[in-house]
């Protein structure tokens, strides 16, 4: 069974992986899903595991998680709530946890026992609750706002004749930063320091106690400096008697890290959206069918065995068979393929299908959570969960070389206020100060999204949309890529490939003409490729006259006094037009091409037919053929029938590929393969191929595809073209590599500086590093980074395939 709780005190991706850790060792727990942005676990189990056995679990960080009962049911009321309408003069708010029974407040605000946001009980139509991103965005702008100026009036020291200090002297300036980085430092991005607090009280140091500790230490150094200049010695002083202040480094090292944040909270927004995007393919009303009567019900109050009338145009809103019609059912949305299928009584419809050209009747038999549709939602929403995180190198390398800083900045105290000469203290001070601030996190905090930053924009400049640094770190290591067939390798349009005379007097011009005259009033997307392919031959169609299209088997009328049909098999059997055996060996043919065949008869008899298919993208053999010859795998996943998948996969030249299969299917396969060990990445563009994208290790959209498979990926190729995917690899590879350089740069500054800071050299030659000369080379080093990064866009992703 499966259950889903509520984690509070998350905040970065390393607290996700603990928790996982943690509830996954649990007894009993098969398996952890949990969900940084949505502050959620879903566990697998095996049996009904008592609360406080995973609290017990939790508090392996004491008092850091707490997890709390299933929020997915309290989410789901507040949702009803919003429907409903808003009674006059009533805005109640509550916890969705139920911290304290039915207890309401009469203002919005955090709950006084778990600290969750408060929810309303009835909502106006105004906006509602504001999510993270929306926050994180507000905040950056106010940090940008107010750290801008306090670096420019710090740079301004570097221009000759300062035009400021024509205004005010620079210990003016100095209160001027000190007022302005406040907003910064205690609204905007306070929550930095709350985190490195807590990193440091349960000992699990990640970047947010170099953040702390860095522009902590830099801020109120710089606050020190400011209120007691007469404590430090000359050299650390300017020409005006004002010790050098360093409100420029917290602030922008504050404000660089918050951007990040704002990044990631729009990637986790981004694959929030799918889902949404999901649900707004279910209809919300049905029409229910009862002794005869037609009466329009919500979906939920369906119930298997109703009786339900889809007229055309309607979605289908559950899961059933047809019990009476023959309608044309567009399933784009779960298969892929692009052709309307024709159904009969008995045939099996599935929610959120469109039906395409007549009314029926229907019997439902799954509803609810039990539909097809259902099923894709929750499985991208689980694939969502389970993928892992990236583990941010900057982060490892933050476990050994915190401590080691720290380490070092006390024993230069403690050296120094013993050893050192008179001032001893203040001495022990500075340089203590000037160890932390050479070890500023602003070039390794730079390190990472630098050269995701650049190499994002590079992919964009190129049609290859990369949403995350995820993305880019995963798809260096991936060695197996997993296709879609139509839509993918293939245009996803039906066109007409050949028109075959079997009659003589007959020629291709003239059947064509006969074809698009026949099928000018239907609206069938096959009537629609011989219509463009008429019109590419600038041919005409004539007038048609008694035009009927009969469902699953193709359209008839009269056209210039003749009885025409165009359309299959048992088409040709009503009309009474027998297939010639050698027409019909000609046929199979293409058909084992995965080839569509339309046959035309006059006045009941066959006068040649049209081969329609769908083929394969400009560039699709040499992409494939590129990644091949890199060492990557190639398989196909197609929901198309055998003998076309088996023709699409000899011509590309891939051994491997599976026929017939559902989004489930797909779904089930990525994930066999990722259980084998193998690095899966996954393209495709229908809303079909969303669960199967999004449980890969990363999901490759085509821009021509739908919305859904676009959210669901990580990656998006805008023209669709496969050769994107060759330019995403190369672009991976280059990243990765630009980081590792990157990280070498910023700590080669530390490795050599911090000693110095220390005072090794003073014994010897005298020489001290005062703390302005340490932000100095911690600058030095950021602008190596920076520099390093914009190399990226001068990769050459673009060689010749």
């Amino acid at each position: 069974m499966k259950k889903q709780y509520h984690i509070s005190g998350m905040s970065c991706m390393g607290c996700q992986h603990h928790v996982t850790q943690a509830l996954g060792g649990v007894d009993g727990v098969r398996e952890a899903l949990v969900d940084l942005q949505e502050g959620t676990a879903l566990l697998e189990l095996e049996r009904d595991i008592p609360i406080g056995r995973l609290q017990e679990a939790l508090d392996v960080h004491p008092g850091r998680y707490q997890i709390h009962p299933d929020r997915e049911q309290a989410h789901m009321a507040v949702e009803t709530a919003k429907t409903a309408p808003m009674p006059e003069g009533e805005a109640e708010w509550y916890c969705p946890m139920h911290c304290e029974g039915e207890k309401t407040y009469p203002k919005p605000g955090d709950c006084p026992v778990c600290g969750m946001d408060l929810v309303p009980q009835a909502v106006s139509a105004a906006p509602g609750e504001e999510d993270s991103y929306v926050r994180l965005l507000r905040k950056f702008w106010i940090a940008l706002g107010f750290t801008l100026p306090v670096f420019a009036i710090a740079m301004s020291e570097m221009i000759p004749r300062n035009p400021l200090y024509r205004l005010m002297g620079q210990e003016g300036w100095n209160w001027v930063q000190l007022l302005l980085s406040l907003p910064v430092v205690f609204y905007a991005c306070w929550m930095f320091f709350e985190r490195a607090y807590r990193s440091l009280k349960t000992w699990n140091l990640n970047m947010f106690t170099l953040i702390g500790i860095g522009a902590g230490v830099a801020w109120v150094f710089s606050v020190f400096a400011l209120l007691f200049p007469g404590w430090f010695p000359p050299q650390f002083k300017a020409e005006s008697g004002t010790v050098h202040v360093y409100f420029e480094a917290a602030t922008v090292i504050l404000t660089l890290v918050l951007l990040g944040q704002v990044l990631e909270a729009r990637a986790h927004r981004k694959t929030q959206a799918a889902v949404r995007e999901l649900l707004r393919l279910a209809p919300n009303r049905a029409v229910k069918v009862v002794d005869g009567v037609e009466q329009e019900v919500s979906v939920e109050e369906i119930q298997p065995g109703d009786i339900l009338r889809v007229k055309p145009g309607e979605k289908i809103p559950v899961d059933g068979r047809i019990t009476r019609g023959t309608p044309a059912i567009d399933e784009s949305m779960i298969t892929g393929e692009p052709i309307p299928a024709e159904k009969s009584e008995g045939d099996a419809v599935r929610s959120g299908t469109l039906n395409t050209n007549q009314s029926f009747l229907m019997e439902a038999e799954k509803v609810g959570s039990e539909t097809l549709l259902a099923r894709i939602i929750e499985m991208v929403r689980q694939a969502s969960r389970s993928r892992a995180p990236i583990q941010n190198l900057a982060d490892r390398i933050s476990r050994y070389f915190v401590p080691a800083v720290v380490g070092v900045a006390m024993l230069t105290f403690l050296v120094w206020s013993v050893w050192g000469p008179e001032p001893a203290y203040v001495y022990a001070l500075v340089n203590a100060i000037a160890v932390l601030i050479i070890a500023c996190p602003c070039a390794l905090g730079l390190a990472t999204p630098m050269s995701v930053m650049v190499g994002v924009g590079k992919g964009a400049q190129n049609g290859v949309l990369i949403r995350n640094a995820e993305a880019l770190e995963k798809m260096a290591a991936i060695d197996l890529l997993v296709v879609d067939k139509t839509g993918t390798l293939t245009r996803g349009k039906p066109s007409v490939e050949h028109v075959v005379s079997t009659c003589p007097g007959i020629g291709e011009e003239e059947l064509t003409r006969l074809a698009c005259s026949l099928n000018q009033p239907s609206e069938h997307p096959l009537a629609l490729a011989v219509m463009d392919f008429a019109r590419d031959k600038g041919i005409s169609p004539r007038d048609v006259d008694g035009f009927e299209a009969i469902g699953g088997k193709g359209v008839v009328g009269q056209v210039e006094g003749a009885s025409l049909a165009l359309g299959n098999p048992k088409l040709m059997q009503m009309v009474e037009a027998p297939l010639p055996e050698e027409v019909e060996r000609e046929a199979l043919a293409f058909q084992k091409e995965g080839k569509t065949i339309s046959y035309l008869s006059r006045n009941q008899e066959v006068i040649g037919y049209l081969v329609i298919g769908d083929v394969l993208k400009e560039g699709t053999r040499e992409a494939i053929s590129a990644l091949q010859g890199e060492g990557m795998e190639v398989f196909m996943f197609t929901g198309d029938q055998e003998e076309t998948a088996r023709h699409i996969a000899d011509a590309l030249g891939l051994s491997h590929y599976r026929a017939g299969l559902l989004p489930e299917d797909k779904y089930r396969e990525i994930a066999r393969l990722q259980e084998a060990g193998r690095k899966v990445a996954m393209a495709g563009d229908g809303i079909n191929d969303a669960p199967a994208l999004a449980q890969s290790d990363v999901g490759i959209a085509m821009g021509t595809g739908t919305d859904v498979a676009m959210e669901s990926a990580a990656i998006t190729l805008v023209e669709g073209d496969l050769r994107g995917i060759v330019k995403a690899r190369r672009l991976s590879r280059a990243v990765m590599r630009n980081i590792r350089q990157n990280l070498f740069f910023a700590l080669i500054y530390n490795t050599l500086g911090v000693p110095v800071a220390a005072g090794v050299l003073f014994p010897f030659f005298g020489i001290l590093l005062s703390p302005m000369l340490a932000a100095l080379a911690m600058s030095f080093s950021s602008v190596s980074v920076i520099a390093n990064a914009l190399r990226l866009k001068n990769s050459n992703i673009n060689k010749p395939i």
